[in-house]
């Protein structure tokens, strides 16, 4: 992906949970780790809250730093 441009759907994972009524939709872009969520309807279209999704993914990441400093944390 370039920096600026569309985020394909390949490049994303998505993790959709209902909890009552609503569906609760998480989207992260794998290269960046970057993560959004969004809450729609339990009766909203699977595809639409995906869409959703994305849309605001591709804002986070149009709008992150290009040059963002290391996130701080150690991996075990």
């Amino acid at each position: 992906m370039s920096e600026g441009g569309p985020v394909a759907p390949e490049d994303v994972i998505f993790e959709i949970t209902r909890v009552g009524d609503v569906q609760r939709a998480a989207a992260v872009h794998v290269a960046s780790g970057v993560e959004v969520v969004v809450q729609a309807p339990a009766s909203a279209a699977l595809a639409d809250v995906r869409a959703l999704a994305l849309r605001k993914l591709q804002r986070a990441l149009a709008s992150e730093p290009a040059a963002s400093p290391a996130r701080p944390g150690k991996l075990v």
